[in-house]
């Protein structure tokens, strides 16, 4: 999602143009850990009427957003052309959902949406408190940022994976702990984590956690090394 990163971590357009299935299905942690979740937010602070899904990749949210609240304008933000173009195809005929090239830090999309929605991004973006200002400021009063980022916790999770890959590779065979380092390069060098205070001091705002209105899912996975976080304006 960032074009500044690209050498140090993926160039998402040749990505997502050579990525097979199990690829893209790691590229998507939204579709796995968020999409259920939305629905929850929705349901306690109101259906958004806009929403920007920054860093949407295939578009797994924005489309299932448009989908299930047809009067909500959806936007999916992306830095590669290849998967805007396959978003675009698939979208036609759909009315209320579109696709733009942005990149992030610098995410200045012209308008302003009730939600903004940023997960798995951040770990590839470093100047990540720059890149939060710009999220925010994309938001209208009365909305909120939704996003996850990875912590102290996590950034320590990464280095012990990075640094001792064994146990890893005996779980998942096809583990590269080459690719791994080099994909979460910003966030092993500390380049990319932010923290509930980091957030508040470049918000002005707490971050407020999603549990505060449902459960964690059944499904085990790193919210304390990765929270997802709902920033209210």
């Amino acid at each position: 999602m960032t074009d500044e990163t690209h050498d140090e971590t993926i160039d998402w357009n040749e990505f997502w143009t050579n990525a097979d299935e199990a690829d893209r299905d790691g590229a998507t942690p939204s579709t796995h850990h968020a999409l259920d979740l939305l629905p929850e937010l929705f349901d306690e602070r109101g259906v958004p009427s806009s929403f920007a899904d920054v860093g949407c990749g295939p578009g797994d949210i924005a489309f299932t957003v448009a989908s299930e609240y047809p009067d909500a304008t959806v936007v999916g933000y992306d830095a590669a052309a290849s998967v805007l173009a396959e978003n675009r195809a698939r979208a036609n005929g759909v009315e209320n959902i579109r696709f733009e090239q942005a990149t992030l830090p610098a995410f200045e999309p012209g308008r302003q949406f009730e939600t903004v929605f940023c997960f798995g991004t951040m770990v590839y973006v470093e100047e990540s408190e720059r890149a939060l200002k710009h999220l925010y400021d994309a938001v209208e009063p009365g909305g909120q940022l939704v996003m996850s980022y990875v912590n102290s916790s996590g950034k320590r999770h990464y280095r012990q994976t990075a640094e001792n890959p064994q146990e890893r590779m005996e779980a998942d065979d096809d583990f590269d702990p080459d690719r791994f380092e080099e994909r979460f390069k910003l966030v092993i060098e500390d380049r990319s984590t932010l923290s509930y205070r980091a957030i508040h001091d470049s918000l002005g705002t707490w971050p407020r956690s999603f549990w505060e209105f449902t459960d964690k899912p059944d499904q085990p996975w790193a919210w304390d090394h990765v929270p997802l976080v709902w920033i209210p304006k």
